[in-house]
């Protein structure tokens, strides 16, 4: 057989991911406020692509917003304070005084108003002081508390050493070696700014973090310093065993232990804390009025742009050399298909919503206990969708329901087959009913976990003691035998 090249022709598909493909999916599986920045960016990149600002029609379309009723007599201010609402702003009432309108510093021309003859009180919210972080709070008061220039020093040091939760995790042996100063000089002024506003920073350990709050609030005795001294018997909520290194009875250390609680264990970690992010919905739904469930997408944070087709048959028209005809269809072809990509994507999120509340239809109806297990397959079946594009469809999107505002991914939980052959449960329904099961034991008869399963297994949910016990350490429900311990204590 001879060996030399050969040229053979073949014939082989594949799936190529254009640029295009990739960006449908990065928007199908982000939520409407990140999706709304990038179109955002496309309207600003994209000459042919507009904002759609025409009125969203839904059920209170045509209703009139002004809350008072019109009426054939003028309106004053009793009849205002009167109604449930407050006029509208064209509808102010004619004895109306605006003597104390802030004028933004203006002079007034004659009573009250502005030299200019607007309303805008936007000055105000400009004079709110700036939200101070916590170095600035506590530099301030090292600044009021030390006068010496060698005190400053290390406080200032102390200041760049501390966490954001308030530790601070270096002896004062080593950073009065590194400043060339007395460690009795260290000591006292990290004892010093411990006092400081938040109370209990610059602490090494939680022990010292509670004693001196508590010896700010006079509350710091013998029995707290055993206690404090003993943290990992209360870790272990060994009750009995603290009565009798503290010296006191059940009342007391019960007391002492709500003490403790109101405490802050890491006082610097909540002064810079952001506030919670909102979690804003995706899809509404709520009750129509055959006591069916409507479904909808929230238009407020959906996206909504069109193609300006007449911008591009101009533009179109008066391009000049090819180059410029070529830039317009692309950037033509780029706008339609974002249109397109958005369109599609709203269909498929209210088409996997839609499917995820007709299944979970218990839930809404009656509560967690009647949450039914839900995996990926059995919506993408149902929608004739992959499961990787019903995945991306639920992630970093929520539904606003009667029951609170959700996360699609609430909705896909586990089963947990049935006793006897019967329908399974979710594991999430499970968890819910061994909290209910705990919360509701007695002093005098503590569940174990045995017990538990048996309970459970009553119930028709076939469940091992492993399973149970992992979910109560989920659930931070300590063991039988620590409540016992624990509610034999404080009673």
């Amino acid at each position: 057989m001879a060996i030399g090249p050969r040229l053979d022709l073949r014939q082989s598909q594949q799936l190529v991911m254009t640029p295009q493909l990739r960006q449908a999916i990065k928007l199908l599986q982000s939520s409407n406020m990140e999706v709304s920045a990038f179109v955002e960016e496309e309207l600003e990149r994209n000459p042919l692509l507009e904002r759609d600002e025409r009125p969203i029609a839904g059920p209170d379309a045509g209703r009139s917003t002004d809350p008072l009723p019109a009426t054939s007599e003028p309106a004053d201010a009793a009849s205002a304070a009167a109604s449930d609402a407050l006029p509208s702003e064209n509808a102010a009432p004619l004895d109306a005084e605006w003597d104390n309108v802030y004028d933004n510093g203006l002079p007034p021309i004659g009573r009250g108003g502005r030299s200019d003859f607007e309303d805008d009180l936007s000055g105000i919210e400009a004079m709110e002081a700036p939200e101070r972080s916590l170095r600035d709070h506590l530099a301030e008061q090292i600044r009021l508390n030390f006068t010496l220039a060698q005190e400053r020093l290390i406080a200032g040091n102390l200041l760049a050493l501390v966490d954001q939760a308030g530790r601070l995790h270096v002896r004062a042996q080593v950073i009065a070696d590194a400043l060339g100063c007395e460690e009795a000089l260290v000591e006292r002024v990290r004892l010093a700014m411990a006092r400081f506003d938040p109370v209990g920073m610059f602490c090494h350990d939680l022990a010292e973090c509670l004693a001196v709050q508590l010896q700010d609030r006079n509350r710091y005795d013998p029995a707290m310093a055993a206690l404090l001294a003993n943290l990992e018997l209360l870790a272990k909520r060994d009750l009995k065993g603290l009565q009798q290194i503290c010296g006191v009875d059940a009342e007391d250390m019960a007391e002492m232990v709500a003490e403790l609680r109101r405490l802050d264990p890491k006082p610097g970690a909540s002064f810079d804390a952001p506030p919670a992010p909102t979690l804003v919905p995706d899809v509404l739904m709520r009750r129509g009025p055959n006591d069916d469930w409507i479904v909808e997408l929230n238009l407020e944070t959906l996206p909504r742009v069109l193609v300006n087709r007449g911008f591009f048959a101009s533009a179109n028209v008066s391009a000049r050399g090819k180059d410029d005809k070529n830039w317009i269809a692309e950037r033509f072809q780029t706008a339609s298909w974002l249109v397109k990509s958005l369109e599609q994507r709203a269909n498929t999120i209210l088409k996997v919503a839609a499917e995820i509340v007709r299944r979970q239809d218990g839930f809404f109806r009656h509560g967690i206990g009647h949450l039914r297990p839900l995996i990926l397959r059995d919506v993408a079946d149902e929608v004739s969708l992959h499961e990787s594009t019903v995945s991306r469809v639920t992630s970093n999107k929520a539904i606003a329901t009667p029951r609170g505002t959700f996360e699609l991914k609430y909705f896909f939980t586990t089963a947990i087959s049935g006793t006897r052959g019967g329908e399974a449960h979710s594991a999430e329904a499970v968890r819910y009913r061994i909290k209910a099961m705990v919360d509701a034991e007695s002093p005098d008869d503590i569940l174990s976990d045995d017990t538990i399963v048996a309970r459970l297994r009553e119930e028709g949910v076939d469940i091992a003691r492993r399973t149970v016990a992992k979910y109560r350490d989920a659930l931070r429900i300590p063991s039988s035998v620590q409540r016992k311990r624990e509610k034999a204590a404080s009673a």
